[in-house]
């Protein structure tokens, strides 16, 4: 067994090998200063550099155009289910929401007493196992958005693709699959992900927001929930998480450094097919996703006899193989395979599975 283990928790998620050395590091003595990057000062110089070249890192990683603006924010994705139509629509206004399984249905729930919430789509009555075929979308030409989540964590649902919504701004929940494709940014009118899967610590967000849509903010909404007060404070309205931006910006060196995001794409679809392989070879292990919309990020799945699942994990365990365990909603085994995590690890959780089912089976 190696000295860490392979961790396929959904998040806060594994993290790269070399970030986490570079952190252990800087610990105690922050480049060579005498503090921790604990103790990292927001108004220091050394942390204008960092966040200046996070951004720029950012921008270069994903093709962000010039009209659209980055923030790093407080709090992860859920304080945007508000935010977006408090900064995107005006009250009574209605915005169109594509249903597609837990996260798209808590954004829906949190934004129905803020916009009148139209389900343009909904893969409900196939139990979320799918996306909605596009040529089934009831859109509004008069919505004051649309809103996916790309990546459902807990279903195991991804969008292959991101549709054109026309002149009605597309936003997408990008959380769990941020920087693992590449991106046509210029489509989205905003893009919101909570760091803790492909990017950092938990506690931070990244918010990409085309510039024409700042103008749009209801009256009233608090300064820090607004998104053009952030832009012009340069995401410094508040004490921004300035170890989580550090660390943030550890980890866009790290996926420049291995071949930008059309690698990590390149590394998520060969580690997505080792697992799916051994799913789809399998008598004993079931995954309900339809392909076309199978998840390369998250790969839930049970075991026809359920009684097996603790053995399982126990096994699993043992071989450093950790956080397996699928989300409370929904049981079974999920494997999170984010951009930290190794192909070798994908492809020891496959040989895992096969060794179990050839014994248990």
């Amino acid at each position: 067994m190696r000295a860490r283990a392979y961790n396929f928790g959904a998040g806060p998620a594994m993290m790269p090998d070399a970030v986490i050395e570079r952190i252990a590091r800087e610990w105690q003595n922050f480049r060579g200063e005498g503090y921790s990057a604990m103790e990292l000062g927001h108004r220091s110089e050394h942390f204008a550099e960092i966040h200046a070249r996070a951004k720029a890192d950012l921008r270069e990683l994903l093709g962000v155009p010039a009209s659209h603006h980055i923030l790093f924010l407080h709090g992860g994705a859920t304080p945007h289910f508000a935010m977006v139509p408090l900064n995107l629509a005006q009250p009574g206004q209605s915005a169109d929401y594509i249903h597609t399984g837990y996260w798209s249905d808590k954004a829906m729930a949190e934004a129905s007493s803020l916009v009148n919430v139209r389900i343009a789509a909904s893969a409900a009555a196939s139990e979320f196992d799918r996306v909605p075929e596009r040529a089934g979308w009831q859109l509004d030409p008069a919505a004051a958005y649309v809103h996916i989540c790309a990546n459902e964590t807990i279903g195991g649902v991804e969008f292959a693709d991101y549709p054109d919504t026309g002149d009605v701004p597309l936003v997408a929940d990008m959380s769990s699959n941020i920087l693992s494709q590449p991106l046509d940014v210029a489509r989205f009118g905003l893009i919101y992900a909570g760091a803790q899967k492909n990017i950092g610590p938990a506690g931070l967000a990244i918010v990409i927001i085309r510039d024409d849509l700042l103008g749009r903010v209801r009256s009233g909404v608090p300064s820090v929930m607004n998104y053009a007060r952030h832009v012009e404070w340069d995401s410094m309205y508040n004490t921004p998480a300035a170890f989580a931006i550090w660390v943030a910006g550890l980890v866009f060196e790290y996926v420049k450094k291995e071949g930008g995001v059309a690698e990590m794409a390149r590394r998520s679809a060969a580690k997505a097919r080792c697992i799916y392989d051994v799913l789809n070879a399998s008598r004993l292990y079931t995954n309900r996703i339809q392909p076309a919309s199978r998840s390369r990020m998250n790969v839930p799945f049970f075991l026809r006899e359920p009684r097996l699942e603790t053995r399982f994990l126990d096994g699993a365990r043992r071989r450093g193989l950790l956080n397996l365990k699928g989300h409370r909603a929904t049981g079974g085994i999920r494997a999170s395979l984010y951009n930290a995590m190794p192909l070798d690890g994908a492809r020891e959780l496959a040989e895992y599975m096969t060794e179990f089912e050839r014994r248990h089976g």
